[in-house]
This record gives C-alpha cells, structure tokens and sequence, in this order.
C-alpha cells in the first residue's frame, strides 16, 4: 500500500510540473492580441495599442539573455533585420530580465530592436508563453492588431516574415 500512495504522489507531483512547465494555452491567430505596457531596456514604455494602425509587431518570448539557445534565435532576428525594417515590422524580445540584463544582452549582440520587461511574466502569461521560464514563442501582430502567426519554439525568419502584411 505504501508503494502505491508512493507512485500516486509522484505520478501528482510530475503532472503538475508538465502542467507548469508547458505554459499557458497560445493565442490563435485571427484574434486581437491582449494590450499591454511593458518597458524597454532604456526605460521606455511600449504600449502596443500605439503602434496599431501603424506598424506590425513581432514579440519574441525567450527564456534568458545571454543564452545559447536564445542568442542564437535573436541573432538569425539581427541578421535579418532589414528584412523586417523593409516589411514595416517592429520587433521586440520579451521575458523578465532586467534593464541591466537586457542592455548587457543588447550591447554585446548588436541588437537593433528593443528587450521589454516583463516582470513577473504578465505579458508572457497573456500570451501563453508563461510556466517556471518564459517558453520560447514568437507572435505577429498585423497593424490592426490581430493574431497574424503563434508558433512555439524557433521558427525560422523567413516563417515569420511571410506572416507580416507590409500594405
């Protein structure tokens, strides 16, 4: 019986982990994308209904400045930048580190885009890219403010600049 209550409490335990580790539920593309103010690394604010009507956005949720996986997915961003910049686009790197964090990250990566704070994972949370680190996913927001492209993990930039509509 010991053996039993044993296995149930592990079995409880590793469900609320995979729960917890698998974030919340993405938005689906063709829905308005929740608002919010976050701040960039130099202490603006970003508010995303300011930039409706004007410009498409691309947020990328990423788990940690300065590492492997992270730098290597905001760097294929960097090298393709003009792309984005041709396609209207403002991009934006998005999880909880700090200004300092973000800066550092930014001075060293030659990032042309802005790192936002998002303390305690709000904006991650509306997005569904919350869980114990920001889970790595990429949204498009089309000038009007809708859901144009939601995927997890890395999709490649030529992906992700298909899905913005530069009219």
């Amino acid at each position: 019986m010991k053996k039993m209550v044993n296995v149930f409490i592990i079995c409880a335990l590793l469900l609320t982990v995979t729960q917890t580790c698998s974030g919340g539920n993405m938005l689906s593309v063709g829905t308005q994308a929740p608002d919010f103010t976050l701040l960039t690394e130099k202490g603006n604010a970003v508010h995303l209904t300011d930039l409706r009507g004007k410009n498409a956005v691309v947020l990328v949720f990423y788990p940690g400045d300065q590492t492997p996986g992270c730098t290597k997915q905001l760097c294929s961003i960097r090298d393709d930048f003009s792309k984005f910049e041709q396609k209207g686009a403002i991009v934006f790197g998005v999880n909880p580190g700090d200004k300092k964090s973000h800066t550092a990250f930014i001075e060293k990566q030659k990032y042309q885009f802005s790192l936002l704070v998002d303390n305690g994972q709000k904006v991650a949370t509306l997005y569904g890219a919350n869980g114990l680190m920001v889970h790595r996913t990429v949204y498009v927001i089309d000038k009007m403010g809708i859901i144009a492209f939601a995927q997890r993990g890395t999709p490649t930039d030529a992906d992700i600049l298909a899905a913005i509509d530069n009219k």
